[in-house]
């Protein structure tokens, strides 16, 4: 499993809108020069944080996007899945029940299930605050005599 370019810079921008939740709305011109990631790429990845309710959208002077919840209501589980579709190691795992001709006789289906399960149990058990969390905690022992 390969996480792409739009999972990892929406998890950025969340990363940048949690770590700037106390400033109100956040332009998306200020994520993209702090994280180094182009305006027009991110410009793509919001209509799908927008459309799952993840992003607080405000127009004009003051406007920018802001998290709905607090940090330690997205996993990062739960973001990947809305930018990559599928964290199955392999397709099979995307249907429920598996529609694959060989799934009575496939000696590998409970390896790549069980795999499923380890991938989504680690991803669906780290939230947006548990990362800044790790941060925060890596810099302050970061320090300088």
């Amino acid at each position: 499993m390969k996480i792409s370019t739009k999972g990892r810079y929406a998890l950025r921008m969340l990363l940048d809108l949690a770590e700037h939740k106390n400033n109100g709305y956040i332009a998306l011109k200020d994520i993209a020069e702090r994280q180094g990631i182009s305006k027009k790429y991110l410009e793509q990845i919001v209509p799908i944080l927008n459309k799952s309710d993840i992003l607080q959208t405000n127009r004009g002077f003051q406007g920018g996007y802001k998290l709905v919840n607090s940090p330690d209501k997205y996993t990062v589980g739960m973001i990947l899945r809305l930018t990559e579709g599928s964290l199955s190691p392999v397709p099979c795992l995307d249907h429920d029940p598996i529609q694959c001709d060989r799934v009575s006789d496939c000696a590998m289906l409970p390896v790549w299930q069980g795999l499923g399960h380890v991938i989504n149990e680690y991803l669906d058990n780290i939230t947006l605050q548990d990362i800044l969390d790790q941060q925060t905690e890596l810099y302050s022992n970061d320090y300088i005599i």
